[in-house]
């Protein structure tokens, strides 16, 4: 059986094994990650699909009007994007014509990939929520993964977010890089192979970890990474000796005879 989030234990652990995090707990205050109830594993990956590389507010014109589509489907759901229609099923993203998908503003790709995960979905590559409760993290990882424009992170997030698993270090995660570098104030992010060992410490509550990170590097008080040393290269520039370039004296005109 799978462990779920335990938020107290997590800032007990977090807090004895990392002052620098126990820093961050202190000033981000209760931790705020909970678990979605509502989407399928399906919905929520379909959701990711959508939302990669585009901004929150365009990914969301696009998902609705994929939603639109399919007028049937009358039921809301809440998500962490806030109240929605619920997605298409699978059955149903399969039997409409691609071209109708591409109509609701997703890309060539995006549409490829949604109904590669309707169809993984249907062949039980793609577990139901009730299959995935009996999976270990690596397992999903490795069953989702092969849905055409899924990878690691995506699968990653899903494990945080939707299913509430509590051990999970998102390595590539910019954010979470970036909320390290500056909780150590590093100059630069540091490598996913790097964080991997750094938050070895962190075991059995990684998520939580994740969390703070995230938070970490929303916080206008800790320096961006790089900070002291473009300041020190600043310093240096300022305390460098100019080199005076001497004027080269002009030759006198002559004067005309007159």
């Amino acid at each position: 059986m799978t462990k779920r989030l335990d938020h107290t234990a997590a800032l007990a652990h977090l807090s004895s094994v990392d002052k620098k995090l126990a820093k961050i707990i202190a000033k981000a205050g209760a931790c705020g990650l909970q678990p979605e109830r509502t989407q399928s594993i399906f919905e929520s990956l379909m959701e990711a699909i959508i939302y990669q590389q585009l901004h929150g507010k365009a990914a969301a014109t696009i998902a609705g009007r994929v939603k639109a589509l399919f007028p049937e489907n009358m039921q809301r759901i809440t998500t962490r994007h806030g109240e929605q229609f619920e997605f298409p099923s699978p059955q149903q993203i399969l039997a409409i014509e691609p071209q109708r998908l591409r109509s609701a503003g997703l890309s060539q790709a995006k549409m490829l990939a949604i109904r590669d995960l309707a169809a993984k979905a249907l062949d039980g590559t793609v577990p139901t929520m009730k299959v995935a409760q009996k999976m270990s993290d690596d397992e999903l990882v490795e069953h989702l993964t092969q849905v055409r424009g899924i990878g690691r992170w995506t699968v990653e997030m899903l494990l945080i977010f939707r299913l509430g698993r509590p051990d999970v270090l998102a390595v590539d995660d910019y954010g979470v890089r970036k909320g390290y570098a500056k909780m150590h104030r590093l100059d630069e992010l540091p490598k996913p192979k790097d964080l991997q060992e750094l938050g070895e410490n962190w075991r059995p509550h990684r998520s939580v970890a994740c969390w703070y990170m995230w938070r970490a590097a929303e916080m206008k008080d800790l320096p961006e990474p790089g900070a002291a040393a473009k300041q020190a290269a600043k310093l240096a520039a300022r305390a460098k000796p100019q080199k005076t370039v001497k004027k080269k004296k002009s030759a006198k005109p002559k004067q005309k005879k007159r």
